[in-house]
């Protein structure tokens, strides 16, 4: 992992924001679902997200419990512990989520996990898979995904509503204007 100074000014807002948004109660959430897939992954007394980034930052369990949910997914796990492998992991699992319909914007960047600069982010894509497995019938976490509600209007009923209708947001008033009202001194360039 890259030594870096932990910043000033705002760098270190911006950090402490991101930090602040961590919650070890969704962390705890998501290792006990990441363990049902993956009962390998032996996460039961990790807690902090230092602790869960250095459990993670290889990517193994991550690809696992992919596969577990979506079989195939990754197809090969690499074991070395060279960094750029490690982030190829990393990499990979990504893909695998977002290629099984997981939202990109949902989900983090490598290194947000492998340097452990936005923890937050990590569990909010561990929680964006867990939608996707309840999708498809398997244990989630996380709130139930929605889904698209396409209403569909026939043409009699759209020109129903385009018809002798004027919408709140047509600026009508009833003849009223703003004409004449002076509030206090009028703009003047030379003062």
């Amino acid at each position: 992992m890259a030594e870096r100074p932990k910043g000033y000014g705002m760098t270190a807002e911006v950090s402490d924001v991101i930090d602040s948004k961590y919650d070890v109660e969704r962390e705890q959430e998501a290792l006990e679902w990441i363990m049902h897939f993956v009962p390998d992954a032996d996460l039961e007394d990790v807690t902090g997200a230092q602790e869960v980034s250095e459990k993670l930052k290889d990517g193994i369990i991550l690809c696992k419990l992919v596969n577990a949910i979506f079989p195939n997914s990754v197809p090969r796990i690499n074991e070395s512990k060279a960094a750029f492998k490690q982030m190829e992991n990393i990499s990979n699992f990504l893909e695998a989520c977002v290629n099984n319909g997981c939202v990109k914007n949902d989900m983090f960047q490598t290194v947000a996990l492998y340097e452990a600069t936005n923890m937050a982010q990590v569990i909010d894509g561990i929680f964006a898979l867990g939608r996707k497995a309840a999708k498809i019938g398997l244990p989630g976490i996380g709130p139930k995904e929605s889904e698209k509600n396409v209403r569909g209007f026939t043409e009699e009923q759209l020109k129903a509503g385009r018809e002798g209708h004027i919408g709140l947001q047509a600026g009508y008033n009833k003849g009223a204007s703003q004409a004449g009202q002076n509030f206090g001194k009028t703009r003047a360039i030379i003062d």
